[in-house]
């Protein structure tokens, strides 16, 4: 053996090992799934060639990566295997022939029955069940030890708490994000300038593995199982049999399954699925196979670290190239001009891709995005089409490199910059584009919710003049509504009841839907308790003569006084400031209170002192951290007894630093606030969980 084979054994070792680290552990993956089965594939040659070069350490000799942090460790019982992967038709039936072969068949023998499962993407988990109540939930980890997830998986709806048996038991599956949590979490995150989650299966393995169930609770995860040790053998004979017992004890089954089959019934299905898996509501890459009698499981057994029973079929990766035809900014909600690049239309991921986002101008520079380059496309979770890169050696020099431009492309106005921001914005808060969209977001889901007013609606009532602002939705007739295309008498009933029942909502809910700049969900929740607190509703006190009352406080509230509220710096503070005193907005919140839009006060929790080693303390989070995002930082820290803000001050107690944290880090440092990295924080938050066992 020469050297530079034993070297690129060793490069590859080292390659793979920080790729688990960063897929299974900070789910935070840092190459794709193909270039990571090609890289393992070549150690597994290398090391099948040279037989000196495995090592007990060696990936290949591994399942996932040892369980981390603060949450506790579980030993599985039986260990949790990973699967061999095949890549075409012919290596699947090089399996079959490894089957057959271990099972001693001739060729001419009837050869085994196999069950083809659709592989969910998501992170792998392991149930116990004790007199039939869910008691211990783990993640895979290494296989052999796994985290304590059990409070976690609790608040997910799929997983049931108690089996209607006194069963003891073990079932194993997958817990996945779906595809629209998946695209509302990162439109989130998006709007709020934050680094976009890679793909589904990541981010929610980021949501089960946190501290708080709460953050994963509000995350929408759900689950699928397909494997069950009973220990009295009631699980059957078969894996088919299994998954019917899953299915009867109340636990999700993949549905779109099959069994009876030979290795070409399975190529079958795996090419029936090839296009029809992308219109499915989660995320699949590929088909697990399985032989289907566990008698001949048994006899097959293992190899290293994965049974010779079963394989996954993996499809091709979702990477196409295509041309940037253009660069255009959009103006969103905020006024945030964002960069899309005009492709060359291209089939990606079972649909056809014309336009993907660019982030920002800071992103169009890190990857050295021009108009006219070639790139490589990846439709990221099957969800959100990405630029991976531009093919910088296919460049002849008439590409142009994208500037943003100075004044707003839809009203013309001047595009600005805040300091310390990445983000361009329009300055016109009247901006058409604005207009359309802030209207969508006061009537969305997550604002006040009225069901039937979409974009096409709200484009004919705006063209119409039938609704100039908010409040006017509230003064909008059934005969106003019958007017518009495609609309009938039904149509504008449904549209006027949905529109009054949005007439008394929570306070907080009322805030998130303004629109106010800085303002999300979180933000207008902790106003809401504050304004509640500061102008609390009297005895007997009516919610709409209330909802009059804090309008007009607000109008009259200076914007500094807006710091006291929990979480909230001077720059946010300024903003509700400016939102409840300016021109075109001061008198907004009292409008709808005018026409009938009612507040709920919220119930406002008592002073005590939580506790905590944040108690009476400052913190700001900046950066990007790898197990939390700043939801759940920001979460955390309060469950802690802290106090939240967004901007660094001399009042600063904490500063919580993640990777590119910027100008905050830095003023940190001059003010000789304390600055926590990621560990030093998961290690007071350890502290904080220890002291309340």
């Amino acid at each position: 053996m020469d050297k530079q084979t034993e070297a690129r054994a060793a490069e590859l070792r080292e390659t793979l090992t920080r790729a688990n680290r960063l897929y299974h552990e900070e789910d935070a993956p840092e190459i794709p799934d193909a270039e990571y089965d090609r890289l393992f594939r070549e150690l597994v040659e290398l090391e099948e060639a040279h037989p000196e070069l495995a090592r007990p350490d060696s990936p290949t000799r591994r399942v996932g990566s040892a369980a981390a942090g603060p949450l506790g460790d579980v030993e599985h019982r039986v260990p949790m295997l990973s699967l061999g992967n095949a890549f075409d038709a012919d290596e699947l039936r090089a399996f079959d022939a490894r089957v057959r072969k271990g099972l001693g068949l001739a060729e001419d023998d009837e050869g085994p029955r196999y069950v083809a499962e659709l592989k969910i993407d998501g992170l792998a988990i392991s149930l116990r069940y004790e007199a039939g109540r869910f008691v211990l939930g783990a993640t895979r980890g290494d296989g052999r030890t796994g985290e304590d997830v059990t409070a976690n998986l609790r608040t997910i709806e799929a997983i049931p708490d108690e089996l209607g048996e006194p069963l003891t038991l073990e079932v194993r599956g997958e817990v996945y994000m779906p595809k629209a949590e998946f695209a509302r979490i990162n439109a989130e995150r998006e709007e709020a300038g934050l680094p976009l989650y890679a793909n589904p299966r990541n981010s929610g393995a980021g949501s089960l593995r946190q501290l708080d169930p709460a953050v994963t609770a509000a995350r929408n995860l759900s689950a699928w199982f397909y494997i069950l040790l009973e220990d009295d053998g009631r699980a059957g004979d078969t894996q088919s049999a299994a998954l019917d017992r899953l299915e009867t004890l109340g636990f999700p089954v993949q549905p779109d399954h099959q069994a009876g089959l030979d290795i070409e019934g399975v190529i079958d299905f795996a090419e029936r699925w090839r296009e029809p898996r992308h219109d499915l509501p989660y995320e699949t890459d590929g088909v697990v196979v399985k032989v289907d009698r566990i008698d001949l499981q048994a006899r097959l057994g293992m190899v290293s670290r994965a049974p010779r029973w079963a394989i996954a079929y993996k499809y091709p990766p979702e990477q196409v190239e295509t041309v940037v035809e253009d660069i255009v900014p959009y103006v969103g909600r905020t006024g945030t001009l964002t960069p899309v690049a005009h492709l060359r239309p291209v089939l990606v991921a079972g649909s056809t891709v014309a336009r993907a986002t660019l982030h920002n101008l800071d992103e169009v520079r890190r990857k050295d995005v021009r108009i006219g380059d070639r790139v490589v496309l990846h439709k990221a979770g099957d969800v959100i089409p990405e630029v991976v890169r531009s093919i910088v050696d296919a460049r002849d020099g008439s590409e142009r490199e994208f500037v943003m431009p100075q004044l707003c492309p839809v009203c013309a106005a001047v595009v600005v910059q805040d300091e310390g921001e990445v983000r361009h914005r329009c300055s016109n808060p009247f901006c058409p584009a604005q207009v359309i969209q802030g209207l969508g977001h006061f009537v969305s889901r997550g604002g006040m919710d009225i069901e039937g007013a979409g974009f096409v609606v709200l484009d004919q009532v705006l063209r119409r003049e039938l609704v100039k602002g908010p409040a006017d939705f509230y003064r909008l007739r059934a005969e106003d509504l019958v007017e518009l295309e495609r609309f009938g008498q039904k149509s504008a009933d449904n549209l006027i009841a949905a529109i009054d029942r949005s007439r008394r909502r929570p306070l907080a809910r009322i805030l998130a839907a303004l629109g106010i700049r800085h303002v999300g969900e979180q933000t207008a929740i902790d106003l809401a308790l504050w304004i509640a607190a500061t102008w609390p509703p009297g005895e007997g006190e009516a919610e709409a003569d209330w909802t009059r009352r804090i309008a007009e406080a607000l109008a009259a509230t200076e914007a500094e006084r807006f710091e006291a509220v929990p979480g909230i710096g001077g720059v946010v503070a300024a903003s509700i400031g400016q939102f409840f005193d300016g021109n075109d907005t001061a008198g907004l919140l009292g409008e709808l209170a005018g026409v009938g839009v009612v507040a709920i006060p919220p119930d406002v929790p008592d002073a005590a002192d939580v506790g905590g080693p944040f108690s009476g303390k400052t913190v700001v989070v900046t950066g990007t951290l790898e197990s939390f995002d700043r939801k759940s930082a920001e979460a955390a820290i309060r469950g802690a007894g802290g106090k939240v803000a967004r901007s660094v001050s001399r009042k600063t107690d904490y500063l919580v630093a993640g990777t590119n944290a910027g100008s905050k880090l830095a003023k940190a440092q001059e003010l000789g606030v304390a600055v926590l990295d990621e560990a030093a924080f998961r290690a007071l938050l350890g502290e904080s969980s220890a002291g309340t066992d």
